[in-house]
């Protein structure tokens, strides 16, 4: 027996179906939304949003959506300034990589 599964998308506001329904997403105060709107739905919702789009600020897009948090800044010297002086001072560091923490702090104290 063979069966067919049939998705069909219906617009949120008037209830109207048909290949024109699409979905779309939105956010508004950290709080991310999804809507199914029909074209004339849709093209309703950008004239009524448009003025404050006009407004607004880009800020990029969905750069959190995949649970990465932005990198920390980071703290201390600057890892090409300790292998220099390090190098100056005969101490064997490494090119790539960590900087060992006594040569930081060797670094540290003397600068």
């Amino acid at each position: 027996m063979a069966r067919r599964v049939i998705t069909e998308f219906v617009d949120d506001i008037d209830g109207k179906t048909g290949a024109g329904v699409q979905t779309h997403t939105f956010a508004l105060d950290g709080v991310h939304y999804e809507i199914d709107l029909g074209e004339d739905t849709f093209q309703t919702l950008l004239d009524r949003l448009g003025p404050y789009f006009g407004a607004a600020r880009k800020i990029g897009s969905r750069s959190h959506a995949s649970g990465k948090r932005p990198r920390a800044a980071a703290l201390g010297p600057n890892p090409a300034d300790v292998r220099e002086w390090a190098k100056k001072h005969g101490i064997d560091v490494n090119a790539r990589g960590r900087v060992p923490n006594d040569v930081i702090q060797q670094y540290q104290t003397e600068n």
